[in-house]
Formats: structure tokens, C-alpha cells, sequence
């Protein structure tokens, strides 16, 4: 185990969090926060940056940090793990979150853009806390050890490995030669999109501030949010649909944005999880939106198509915002939702859940074998596109799902003993795994997570970072032969 490199870019990742703190701590001065408030945003960002330094300073005569693949698997879980700890502090210090369970759990759920919150009044909160709850959101939706490649060329052999162990997706597409010019290119389609819905919400009428809180959740499919009634408290049809269109688009694989911008149009077209994944989208709203009809919620079709466009945009790419309590909608409605939160968003996405190329991989296998049992004789192979998938990647995904449904059941056993119903625990640990957010019952878009005991919020904070870390990268941890050649 190089256990010094490891160091040495983990206090890295803590200097880049540290900053961001640090900006928040200069707004909260602009907005002339009370003292404490102020000081629990430079108490944090000091420790960071000090740790940092120091790190700098014991490895100062050191070559570049190198680190293995399973070296890469513990680096990045730790990121996030401290990235959190050290993100908890500005709510506990400012004596607005007075738990350091509940402010991690607050936190985690930030970085991992999951959007569970047990804040039961949001809005009064300072706006510089408010500010600093999105930017974990920004900042874990592309990834902030991404962020670290991207301004931090010099890791290397390094960065493609701890890349591989963070990645939203099962493989990387280089856009560039390096994975560092990569990288770079993915944070500024990321930068750009985000900053395009800004302007367009302000458009829409809502503030400067509430714009750039609210970009920054759509972008990292997070779904926080400085209302309480969530994106509801806007009743404008342009805001809602500035906000579904681009929950859409952050639950597209970024890849495909930079052949956009390369006018490379066809190839989008031609992507087979793109189309898949457009196909769930406007399959799943037109339902809804007849069945809302139908019962009785809305006026029109083009309201009902609205508000089930929206709730299907944001539950498919696990952002988690709301524009109405979906869990007074009719059963065929929920029950679409319930299912789209297992899939998730393409992979290469801020998005999070199994992602809809594992889906269709998996549902090409079952064709396959199916084909097999027809007619053994016969030789198959799975292709994507107009590329055969190798086997070793078909068992990998078939393995991954697998780790996935089985830590989905052994958490919804662990939940279930805080003595809440069955619907609740399924929901709380889907919208939690998926990085979703809000679930049903008592854990619907009206509600919150507060009511859960200490332990119960830890488990769904570690389910959080066991979903958005792609299972292997965190579960691989407790493995014994992960451990013994170390």
C-alpha cells in the first residue's frame, strides 16, 4: 500500500473542498452572518488547507504520487468519506445542524448528489449554508476526484486509476489523448451547462442566488434545493421545464455533449443507450401523464404531461426534486416511478442507480441465453451498437447488479429494524442507493429523513456512498484478499 501517496492526494481533495468552504466563508461576510456562522466556515477550510500544506511539506523531496489499482479503490472512498467529514463542520459549528450525524448524513447525501435531507425548515437556514448545500451537490456530480485530474495533471499513472475507481459508468470514454485533458473537457461542458441554466432561470424570474442553487442541483442530479416546497414553490411552466429539460440532459453521458458541440449529431442518434434511455423518458411521462388525467389531478393533458415529464425526469436521473407530492398520485403512477428508480441515469452521467446500459446489456443477455436454449448450436454474441461486448464485461455487469440487489435487500432487513413500515424502508433505501432522494411514505417528497435513529442514518449515508462509488469501489474494502497482499 503506498499509504504516502494516499495521503498526499487525499489532503489534495480536502484542499479543493477547503476552498469552496472558504468562498462560502466570504460570502457569509457579504451577507453579514453572525460570527459564528462566519467562523464555522474558516475553522474547517483552516484545518483542510493546513493538512494540505503539510502534506506538502513532509513530501516535498518525493517524485509523483503513484498508486495501484486497489490503491486507487481506497483513495478515492476516503475522498468522499473526509470530503464529507471535514463539509459536516460549517452546519455543526453554526449551531444549525447541532449533530454530527445529522450534518454527515446532510452532507454525504450532498457530495453523493443523493438529496435526502433531515432539514425540516431549509429556508432558515443562511443563505451562505444554503450556498455551501449546493456546491457539495456541484462538486460530487462530475466528481470531485475528476476535479482533482482535471487541475492536478501531475498524478500521473495515477489519475486513470482513481478515475476508474470514482466513474459513474461501467468504462471511461477518453475524449482527449490524456485522461487529464479528459477530464478537463468534462468539467467544462459541466461549467457550461450549469452556467446556461443559470441564465435561463434568472430568465424564468427566480433570483440570481436561487438560480445558481438550483443549476447546481439539476447539473449534479442532486436535488437540494433552498425551498422547502422544493422546485413546487415555483409555479412557472417555463421554470419547470428549464429544469426537467436540463435533469435530462445531466442524466445524458457527458461524452455525448462533446460530440454535440463537435456538430457529431448522428452518432447521438445512433448511441444505443441515448435511445434507450429517451424511450423510457417519453414512454414513462406519456403514462403518467394520461393517468393523471384520467384520475382526476390535473385540468389538461399538457398540465398532467408537465408534472409527470418533470417527476419522470427528475426520479430517471435520480435529482430528486419535486413539483407536486407524488405520493398522493394514483398507483400506476407511483408504481412507474418506484421502478424508474432503480435504473438511473446513462453511464458517464452525474446521474446515479444501475444506469440504463446495464439494463440493456442485461436484458440483451437474457435475449442471448433465451436464443441459446432454443437452439444450443448456435453461436451469439451480444453487441452494442456495432461492437461486441466481451464476456468478461457481460460478468462483470451481471456481478455488479447482482452486489447491487443484494446490498438493496440486506439494507432494507437493517432498515427495517427502526420500526418503520415496509414501504417506507424499500423506498428510504432505493432513493438513498440510487442517490435519489425523496421515496414514498414516510419518506415522500413531504417528508424527510430527520425521524430515522443515529444508526439508521449512518447505514443510509454509507448505502449512499455504496451507490454513488458504483458498489465494487466501497464493498471491495471489506473484502479480506483486498486487505492480505497489502
Amino acid at each position: 500500500m503506498h499509504l504516502k501517496s494516499i495521503l498526499r492526494m487525499l489532503s489534495a481533495i480536502l484542499m479543493i473542498v477547503s476552498l469552496f468552504i472558504l468562498a462560502c466563508g466570504f460570502f457569509s461576510i457579504t451577507e453579514k452572518n453572525q460570527v459564528r456562522v462566519i467562523v464555522s466556515f474558516f475553522i474547517p477550510a483552516g484545518v483542510g488547507l493546513a493538512f494540505f500544506l503539510f502534506m506538502l511539506f513532509i513530501c516535498r523531496k518525493d517524485s509523483k504520487p503513484f498508486l495501484t489499482k486497489r490503491d486507487g479503490f481506497l483513495f478515492v472512498t476516503l475522498s468522499w468519506v473526509f470530503a464529507s467529514a471535514i463539509g459536516a463542520l460549517p452546519f455543526v459549528l453554526s449551531g444549525y445542524i447541532p449533530s454530527y450525524i445529522d450534518a454527515f448524513f446532510e452532507t454525504m447525501s450532498g457530495f453523493t448528489t443523493t438529496g435526502a435531507s433531515i432539514l425540516t425548515n431549509i429556508e432558515v437556514l443562511p443563505r451562505a449554508l444554503l450556498l455551501w448545500r449546493a456546491t457539495t451537490h456541484w462538486l460530487g456530480g462530475m466528481g470531485i476526484v475528476v476535479l482533482l485530474v482535471a487541475i492536478l495533471p501531475t498524478l500521473g499513472f495515477s489519475a486513470i486509476r482513481v478515475i476508474e475507481a470514482e466513474a459513474p459508468g461501467p468504462s471511461i470514454d477518453r475524449i482527449a489523448p490524456h485522461i487529464s485533458s479528459t477530464a478537463k473537457v468534462l468539467w467544462l461542458i459541466y461549467l457550461g451547462l450549469t452556467g446556461l441554466e443559470v441564465l435561463l432561470l434568472v430568465i424564468g424570474g427566480m433570483t440570481l442566488f436561487d438560480a445558481i442553487c438550483h443549476a447546481f442541483a439539476t447539473m449534479a442530479t442532486g436535488g437540494f434545493s433552498p425551498k422547502n416546497a422544493s422546485v413546487a414553490y415555483y409555479n412557472s411552466g417555463f421554470v419547470h421545464a428549464v429544469i426537467t429539460i436540463f435533469m435530462f440532459l445531466a442524466g445524458m453521458n457527458f461524452t455525448l455533449h462533446y460530440r454535440l458541440l463537435s456538430g457529431n449529431l448522428r452518432s447521438i442518434l445512433k448511441d444505443t443507450e441515448f435511445r434507450v434511455y429517451f424511450a423510457i423518458f417519453a414512454i414513462s411521462s406519456v403514462i403518467i401523464g394520461v393517468d393523471l388525467l384520467v384520475s382526476g389531478m390535473y385540468r389538461n393533458f399538457g398540465e398532467s404531461l408537465r408534472f409527470s415529464s418533470f417527476q419522470v425526469s427528475s426520479i430517471l436521473t435520480t435529482t430528486g426534486f419535486a413539483t407536486a407530492n407524488f405520493g398522493q398520485w394514483p398507483e400506476v403512477s407511483q408504481t412507474i416511478l418506484f421502478f424508474l428508480m432503480f435504473i438511473g441515469g446513462c453511464a458517464g452521467s452525474t446521474g446515479g442507480g444501475i444506469k440504463v446500459i446495464r439494463i440493456v446489456v442485461l436484458f440483451k443477455m437474457a435475449v442471448t441465453e433465451m436464443r441459446y436454449v432454443a437452439n444450443p448450436r448456435g453461436v451469439y454474441a451480444i453487441f452494442l451498437g456495432n461492437k461486441a461486448l466481451r464476456k468478461n464485461v457481460i460478468y462483470d455487469i451481471a456481478a455488479l447488479v447482482f452486489l447491487y440487489f443484494a446490498f438493496f435487500f440486506i439494507s432494507v432487513i437493517v432498515i427495517s429494524f427502526s420500526g418503520v413500515d415496509i414501504l417506507t424502508s424499500v423506498t428510504a433505501v432505493i432513493a438513498n442507493l440510487g442517490n435519489i432522494g425523496p421515496g414514498l411514505g414516510k419518506v415522500g417528497p413531504a417528508f424527510n429523513y430527520a425521524f430515522f435513529p443515529w444508526w439508521a442514518k449512518l447505514w443510509l449515508a454509507f448505502a449512499m456512498l455504496v451507490g454513488r462509488l458504483e458498489v465494487y469501489t466501497v464493498l471491495i474494502l471489506f473484502s479480506r484478499k483486498f486487505w492480505r497482499s497489502f
